[in-house]
């Protein structure tokens, strides 16, 4: 396996951390904007700045990114309860060896992912660390680093699966004419939604998703069988919640699980008397799915006292991705008025024909994604150009929705951006597991390519 420890080994050298490349990509942007875009002069590079700086802040963005962090936030605090903690160190009492370890993390983080994309991050995050504890305990020999890759190939399948952005956005109604403002012709072509029984739960994307949950595991496999194994050597990290032995007062709130079920059942039922359309339609959006998993959280933890616990070591997991947002959406609002992004798409999309449309989009979605790595953000930006140019050739919308879904999820193997929690959590490093999930990228690819074509 010499080409996999030179591909190991060119990672750790050359690959920076994740908030360097962050700003790596803001610099690189700005020059592009500035002089490939017509900006070159003096007073336009000043406006790319200033485009830059106020796409940092944009109030809109802000909204998203507390959707998103709530969303990684409580799928964090719902890993960390004692019923799916219990699941997963049930999980982990079975692996035995390395190829049973990466195979259990991956299906089982895939399946999770599906549902929801926060959840299954950081669930594969705790199964990957808790597989190596399982080990250093009784003595097994494990690859760490392609275990943590395992533990985040959910995010390879998350675009696709049940907490998608595009796929959810698109459901809303007036949402996809709200993409064409002033433009009377498009926002009247287009339907008043696209149905997730016509995205995330057709047929043929159910079919893809099958496909990966089976392959990838078998690549990991055999990626396992073929690669050395040690024993992991770590300080164990609990994750249960004590309860306080003397309580005074308030605090016995704080501890009451009779307070917490109450406030739980009330969240379940608000959350049924609110969305009990969408969910017989079928249909999900980001603040519904926070509403259903807090209210999950606060009925499986202890108390209110565990959840809190749970809330403050899931903020330091999400720390990193926090500071990174108003990078990205700088990033995203140059590409976007800069008319950049516009320009890479366009160039994509402009000569080819019905059959390679939603092809060429899942290569220009998961370019831009290296750029913009936000499912919802993405979707802002070059959903306009992929819906228009479906219009135009014909091409049905459900399919170049999950044209753009694949290609956004399947480059997250290439973009360390969302891996920061798993490596918080495992204490592995972005270029540790960065040679193994770019074998998963090229895997995914092939599948999702193949899928498009015969959907």
């Amino acid at each position: 396996m010499k080409i996999s420890k030179f591909i190991e080994s060119s990672f750790k050298r050359f690959i920076p951390s994740p908030f360097s490349l962050a700003v790596i990509l803001s610099l690189f942007i700005l020059l592009i904007a500035t002089f490939f875009t017509g900006s070159s002069n003096l007073h336009q590079g000043w406006e790319v700045i200033k485009i830059w700086q106020n796409g940092m802040w944009n109030p809109a963005m802000l909204v998203f990114m507390v959707q998103m962090m709530l969303i990684l936030v409580l799928g964090h605090i719902l890993v960390l309860s004692k019923p799916i903690s219990k699941l997963t160190t049930l999980l982990t009492n079975r692996i035995n060896n390395n190829t049973q370890a990466v195979v259990v993390v991956a299906i089982s983080t895939m399946l999770v992912a599906f549902f929801n994309w926060g959840l299954g991050l950081i669930f594969g995050a705790i199964m990957a660390r808790k597989t190596a504890e399982a080990a250093q305990k009784r003595n097994f020999k494990i690859n760490y680093p392609l275990i943590g890759a395992a533990g985040y190939v959910g995010l390879m399948v998350w675009h696709g699966g049940m907490s998608g952005s595009a796929p959810l956005k698109v459901a809303e109604n007036g949402h996809l004419a709200s993409l064409f403002p002033g433009n009377a012709a498009i926002s009247n072509a287009l339907p008043q939604n696209i149905e997730t029984t016509t995205t995330i739960f057709s047929v043929p994307n159910l079919l893809v998703f099958a496909c990966l949950l089976t392959v990838v595991p078998l690549v990991l496999y055999f990626t396992a069988k073929n690669t050395k194994a040690t024993i992991p050597a770590f300080a164990e990290e609990k994750v249960e919640f004590s309860s306080e032995t003397t309580l005074k007062g308030a605090e016995r709130l704080d501890h009451s699980p009779v307070f917490k079920i109450i406030f739980g059942i009330l969240l379940v039922m608000a959350f049924l008397a609110s969305y009990h359309d969408f969910l017989l339609a079928g249909r999900l959006t980001p603040n519904m799915l926070n509403f259903l998993m807090l209210g999950l959280c606060i009925l499986l933890h202890q108390s209110f006292a565990s959840f809190t616990k749970a809330l403050q070591q899931a903020i330091v997991g999400a720390g990193a991705i926090l500071i990174q947002f108003p990078l990205y959406f700088g990033i995203m609002a140059v590409m976007k008025e800069t008319g950049l992004v516009s320009q890479i798409s366009s160039f994509m999309v402009s000569n080819t024909n019905a059959t390679f449309l939603p092809i060429v989009s899942f290569f220009s979605a998961g370019l831009v994604n290296i750029f913009v790595p936000s499912g919802g953000g993405q979707w802002a930006v070059q959903g306009p150009i992929i819906l228009e140019s479906a219009l135009k050739l014909n091409v049905p919308l459900n399919k170049m929705v999950m044209a753009l879904a694949y290609g956004d999820q399947i480059t997250n193997m290439l973009q360390p951006f969302w891996a920061l929690p798993l490596l918080a959590i495992t204490k592995l490093k972005a270029r540790d597991i960065l040679p193994y999930t770019l074998l998963l990228l090229l895997l995914g690819s092939a599948i999702y390519i193949i899928g498009l074509l015969l959907w």
